[in-house]
């Protein structure tokens, strides 16, 4: 594969194995900025859980929020949010159900008073912290956190939410059919846990969006991931690489599949590549 490349990376599953980040991932990483390709994490995590450990590898940008903002070169191309009547409805529909939720934004995470402990309770054991390793559990999340008893005016780009006796699909119809739903992809949540988003936004909306940016078509895109909200991207790239593992969808639509974080597969995918 010869000229330079915009590579988009999915963190959870892809990039970090349980928010760990491999040394030879970082290693990797520089490798392939260095040959003169740009290198953007794509991930469902908004702006402010991308935490000093995941980005000191060092990256050209990123699309957060599942293509709901979108940063590169230290500007901002992207900043969707719900609109307000709609954050209203999504706010008093969790709270009528009794879900755990978090409000996600690119400045916080937001959430009502006592969520810390019902996350450390949910969490602890399904994720760890990258900056302190010792941790095991949302510490990331709960850093990143604000609690307050009114959250009908909080501004916010997407949901993430645990402990729902309702399910995923419910709880988007009561919402409303702007709003898309996927399964969380943490790790051991199961049918309890989810995502809620606008429906029109997608990783593939916020990767065309650096390509518009960089004036690259979209064969010079190489997208790699292994979750739900990956299947648009692998599909959008010009290139998809699926994680060993992954969801049918994602595994359908990559050209390539290679190993998880655990066993290193970012270098086994930028070789074959012939990226380094």
């Amino acid at each position: 594969m010869s000229g330079a490349r915009a590579v988009f990376l999915d963190v959870d599953g892809t990039y970090a194995d349980r928010g760990i980040v491999p040394p030879r991932h970082v290693e990797a990483v520089r490798a392939v900025r260095a040959a003169g390709h740009r290198v953007l994490l794509c991930t469902g995590r908004p702006k402010c859980l991308l935490s000093p450990h995941l980005l000191a590898a060092g990256f050209d940008g990123f699309v957060g929020a599942a293509g709901g903002y979108v940063e590169i070169d230290g500007r901002v191309l992207v900043d969707r949010r719900f609109p307000p009547e709609l954050a209203r409805r999504a706010v008093a529909v969790l709270d009528r159900h009794g879900v755990a939720y978090l409000l996600e934004a690119p400045e916080a995470v937001y959430g009502r008073p006592g969520l810390d402990v019902r996350l450390t309770e949910l969490l602890t054991g399904q994720l760890r912290s990258g900056d302190a390793t010792e941790h095991d559990g949302p510490v990331d999340i709960l850093n990143a956190l604000e609690m307050a008893e009114d959250l009908a005016h909080t501004s916010f780009g997407k949901i993430i939410y645990f402990d729902s006796r309702e399910p995923l699909a419910a709880l988007a119809t009561a919402i409303g059919e702007e709003v898309g739903a996927l399964p969380s992809s943490i790790p051991g949540m199961g049918d309890t846990a989810g995502e809620l988003y606008l429906r029109d936004v997608h990783k593939a909306v916020g990767i065309q969006a650096v390509v518009d940016y960089l004036g690259i078509s979209r064969e010079e895109v190489i997208a790699i991931g292994d979750g739900p909200n990956d299947v648009e991207m692998i599909a959008y790239a010009g290139v998809g690489v699926a994680i060993d593992g992954a969801v049918p969808a994602v595994l359908e639509a990559a050209a390539h599949v290679v190993p998880g974080p655990e066993r290193e597969g970012l270098v086994h995918a930028f070789t074959t590549l012939g990226l380094i």
